[in-house]
């Protein structure tokens, strides 16, 4: 294993690690705060012609104010469908419907469902950590092989181990500068 070979594999568990973040932001956003944001309906999905259609395919989603969500779906004949998707969701919203838009309000959270919302994200924080945590262990098994088929020398496999452990602590400071986030979102009052 050449010096760009493990450039290559730091580089490798750096973008994977880059993804995990990623994707637990994205995963935060579906989490409600005391806003109107149309992504926390992004995990809802309608029965359109007997296949599950993500909900933002099938309407228009709006926050015409701080407090209020509305979906107005561009099938009429799919607002008892969206309205019952919404009602089974887990987001603790009541729809109310006119015939041609559905309307969310957005009440206000009380303070038990912040700190519950809080132990969600520190779980999914946890689960990035540990997702992190894998690609590193991956990617050391690659760095030690080497060393044991005598690619690299010891010297080289330390000096990897420690690009790697700064690596992998930039993208757990990143997690957790999200949670930290988002964690001040959902407690604001």
């Amino acid at each position: 294993m050449t010096e760009q070979a493990i450039d290559d594999t730091i580089a490798d568990a750096e973008r994977r690690m880059k993804r995990s973040v990623e994707h637990f932001s994205q995963e935060l956003a579906t989490v409600r705060t005391g806003r109107a944001n149309p992504a926390i309906l992004d995990g809802i999905s309608v029965d359109y012609y007997g296949t599950p259609t993500p909900l933002n395919q099938l309407a228009t989603l709006a926050t015409p104010d701080a407090r209020l969500l509305t979906v107005q779906p561009w099938d009429r004949s799919l607002i008892g469908a969206v309205e019952r998707e919404i009602q089974k969701s887990d987001l603790g919203l009541t729809p109310s419907n006119d015939g041609q838009v559905i309307r969310l309000p957005i009440p206000p959270m009380t303070q038990e469902r912040r700190q519950e919302l809080v132990k969600r994200v520190k779980r999914a924080q946890e689960d990035t950590h540990v997702a992190i945590r894998n690609v590193r262990r991956d990617a050391l098994e690659r760095l030690r092989q080497a060393e044991r088929d005598k690619d690299i020398s010891q010297d080289e496999l330390h000096r990897a181990q420690d690009r790697l452990q700064k690596t992998t602590d930039a993208q757990i400071v990143a997690a957790d500068q999200v949670t930290a986030r988002k964690q001040a979102e959902v407690m604001e009052v």
